[in-house]
């Protein structure tokens, strides 16, 4: 490998130097493989453990490294949809050392990007009662992570002043939620995982 990329690969283990934050997975003739995880905050300012493994050839940095993107909070699409973007950004930095930066940029954009995919993965009902309540019927399509992700709703829908129950049957996962007009108009501006939250769940 180029003297570059090595002088690189010590910088990165002297950056992350946290336990568990980097690992030299590989080395061999024919390149280093390494591991950076790393915490993304979302807006709503629970964190996200993200998993970067990248596989850096010979040729690097001249050519774009092997890259993927894991996380228990995450699905596999969004992680093929970071793993995109991030291979965007390689492509902007080719022929120089790009891991340090390609790190930062995730922790950046990760919620302009994630966003997008997470509003587009829910399916939303919403209906009026006669005192101006509206009652909103949220169907997630998945939910990794259980506990960590209830707590964080139940924290989110205190904010916002919503009562509702979340119900599992099989494998549909549906959030009742009822509130002020307002109060789920507000909620639907955010990046939460189900982007409307509820008070003091219930769950079955």
């Amino acid at each position: 490998m180029s003297e570059a990329a090595l002088e690189e690969i010590s910088v990165l283990s002297a950056i992350y130097c946290d336990p568990g934050e980097w690992q030299l997975l590989s080395r061999s003739e024919n390149g280093i493989t390494v591991m950076i995880q790393t915490n993304v905050r979302r807006i709503a300012e629970s964190e996200i453990r993200l998993r970067l493994v990248l596989d850096l050839p010979v040729t690097y940095p001249s050519c774009l490294p092997n890259l993927s993107v894991s996380s228990e909070e995450l699905t596999r699409a969004q992680c093929k949809e970071l793993r995109d973007k991030l291979l965007d950004q390689a492509r902007e930095r080719l022929s120089q050392p790009m891991i340090h930066d390609l790190v930062l940029w995730t922790q950046q954009n990760f919620n302009s990007v994630i966003g997008n995919s997470i509003r587009d993965e829910k399916h939303l009902l919403s209906a009026v009662t006669d005192d101006g309540t509206w009652i909103t019927l949220l169907h997630l399509d998945h939910m990794r992570a259980k506990n960590k992700y209830v707590k964080t709703l139940e924290k989110w829908t205190s904010d916002l002043r919503l009562t509702g129950k979340l119900m599992f049957m099989g494998k549909i996962i549906l959030i009742l939620l009822q509130g002020d007009k307002s109060d789920i108009r507000v909620s639907r501006k955010g990046n939460a995982p189900s982007d409307l939250i509820k008070d003091r769940m219930n769950s079955n």
